[in-house]
């Protein structure tokens, strides 16, 4: 992983997604995934809702250009699509949040059962924890936690997207100073970047489209 690999991930998926988001709002438009304006919402006329789609676009584009095949990638692949299927429906028409919540744990417990992607540990202020069996419930807890959290601050244009790419890029530099090219994190981190980057930039005040349920 070299310096110009890491903007060319960055470059291709940024560029596919600002391209493909125009198409997915059209598609939003079409199947009636739209946010209507009400007391609580600042905006003042429907806006598309499916941006998750074309995020979701983007990081398929980097993984096919650029990911490792594994099984740990097998896992993420299934886990988000089932998630994002359930979010689109959400986006269309609204889906019971106990429907929904199983959803997002099914698609959760992938990654740590057929992946084996665990939270086995975690150490800070000098502090070490082991969580032995109960690292497979905490790793699940903790991915349906970060969903309901993005969830719930996608209320203002260009929160949650730029968040998330605040986020990617940080992980992405301690990547650079650490000299850790080799993971799988550190490839989708770039992917997501100039994913959430190219949906940022739609998302901006005044937003022309949302994340929805699909993205978040």
């Amino acid at each position: 992983m070299t310096i110009e690999k890491i903007f060319l991930i960055v470059g291709i998926t940024f560029l596919f997604t600002v391209l493909f988001i125009p198409i997915v709002g059209k598609i939003a438009c079409y199947i009636g995934a739209m946010d209507i304006p009400n007391a609580r919402k600042v905006h003042t006329k429907p806006i598309p809702r499916l941006g998750g789609l074309g995020i979701y676009a983007g990081f398929l584009l980097g993984y096919m250009l650029f990911g490792l095949h594994s099984i740990q990638m097998n896992a993420i692949l299934i886990g988000s699509f089932i998630i994002l299927v359930t979010g689109i429906f959400d986006d269309i028409k609204p889906v019971p949040a106990k429907w929904k919540f199983l959803a997002q744990t099914v698609g959760a417990s992938i990654v740590p059962l057929y992946g084996g992607i665990l939270l086995q540990d975690i150490s800070a202020f000098g502090l070490y924890f082991n969580f032995g069996v109960f690292a497979y419930p905490i790793t699940i807890l903790f991915i349906v936690s970060v969903i309901n959290c993005i969830n719930l601050i996608d209320g203002l244009d260009g929160l949650s997207s730029g968040i998330a790419s605040i986020y990617f890029l940080t992980v992405g530099i301690i990547g650079l100073l650490l000299n850790h090219f080799g993971g799988l994190d550190i490839i989708l981190t770039f992917i997501m970047l100039g994913s959430t980057l190219g949906f940022l930039l739609h998302n901006f005040n005044p937003a022309k489209i949302f994340m929805g349920d699909s993205g978040s």
